[in-house]
């Protein structure tokens, strides 16, 4: 498990380097219609969200260090009362992702000369617009406004965190309630 650990870490950090050093914000490389690489810098969390300006970037870097600190601690106990292997691969996932992004939002912003330490911004390049259209002009404070949908770009850590947090609701029935 530490190998897919060191894995998704690697990948995660490969690409976000060669992307953060190669292309500018804003760039983009459509590979299909749905699947595009389109480079952008994240300030906050998910969605792109901040809250509270330059204490809330660093209250989230400190929380992000804290939460991925509790989840090892916890593999490490899941890990010694031997838990289904499902739960652990999905604990895996999650720190694994949880840790590609706290490199970015403490390192990048020295690496790369643009913030302090703890103030660095997450790369994320994945964007997948499945789809376009318009609501229906019934719809209330929307209606006729255009809308993509996945119109979200993320990175490998975001995706390993959903993939371990969706693992999660499955193995659900193997985790113990102790």
């Amino acid at each position: 498990m530490w190998l897919l650990f060191a894995v998704i870490i690697f990948f995660d950090q490969f690409l976000k380097i060669f992307i953060r050093t190669n292309w500018s914000v804003g760039d983009e490389l459509i590979l299909f219609d749905w699947f595009i690489l389109y480079f952008v810098e994240n300030n906050g969390f998910a969605f792109g969200l901040e809250f509270f300006g330059v204490w809330g970037k660093f209250f989230l870097t400190l929380f992000r260090i804290v939460f991925v600190v509790y989840i090892f601690r916890w593999l490490f106990y899941l890990l010694h009362i031997g838990v289904h292997g499902g739960v652990v691969f999905s604990f895996v996932l999650i720190l694994a992702g949880a840790t590609g992004n706290i490199i970015d939002s403490v390192f990048y912003g020295v690496l790369f000369d643009y913030a302090p330490l703890f103030f660095g911004k997450v790369v994320d390049m994945f964007y997948f617009p499945l789809f376009s259209g318009f609501y229906p002009d019934w719809v209330p404070v929307v209606g006729g406004e255009p809308f993509v949908f996945f119109r979200f770009i993320f990175n490998i850590a975001d995706s390993s965190i959903t993939i371990g947090a969706f693992l999660l609701l499955v193995f659900y029935k193997h985790f113990p309630v102790k």
